[in-house]
């Protein structure tokens, strides 16, 4: 099976494309976003096969606030913005660790470690057993960015009390009001 290499924002992996090279080893590249001018509400990664054991998304990316490093970064499955998630996360500034166990009315995952107006923050993203309909979903996400006064890093893992096979992911900030910045960008992977 040719990876999937296209992806655009709100529509995801939006066609196949067979690349000029056949990849070898234990990871595809199924899509890349890069957010255009202007920054993006959301991103989204639609029609995504259910050929693999899990998948993975590495991220650099920031919000649009200004000197704001850690702001929620929310992460859905399926279009689901119910209730049914569940999360928890630690970081650490190099002086503290602290944990976090997002809440509110609409829980979902949070990313920490976004910057603020000049630093991108790095992601690893994990998302075990997607296609696997006997089970719900879990995640685990590693996550840094460096500050002008130190830096944060941070470890989350999470549940998606679901076990529908997971064909789309988007990725909006948590206020609805702020927007993911310019030139970040998004890579799924699939794993063999």
């Amino acid at each position: 099976m040719s990876p999937i290499l296209t992806g655009v924002i709100a529509s995801g992996i939006s066609g196949n494309l067979t690349p000029p090279w056949s990849p070898e080893g234990a990871y595809d590249a199924l899509a890349t976003v890069t957010v255009p001018a202007g920054g993006a509400a959301t991103v989204t990664f639609a029609g995504i096969p259910n050929t693999y054991k899990h998948l993975q998304i590495r991220a650099i990316a920031k919000n649009t606030l200004t000197n704001v490093y850690t702001a929620n970064f929310y992460m859905r499955f399926n279009g689901d913005t119910g209730t049914n998630y569940s999360n928890h996360a630690i970081y650490g500034t190099g002086s503290s660790v602290v944990p976090n166990i997002p809440t509110g009315a609409n829980p979902s995952f949070a990313i920490w470690g976004l910057s603020g107006s000049s630093q991108f923050a790095g992601h690893i993203i994990d998302i075990l057993d997607y296609a696997n309909t006997s089970k719900n979903k879990t995640t685990r996400i590693l996550m840094g960015t460096d500050t002008s006064s130190g830096g944060y890093l941070g470890l989350e893992s999470g549940a998606w009390m679901n076990t529908s096979a997971i064909n789309s992911i988007s990725f909006s900030m948590g206020d609805g009001t702020q927007t993911i910045a310019q030139y970040s960008q998004f890579s799924l992977y699939g794993v063999k």
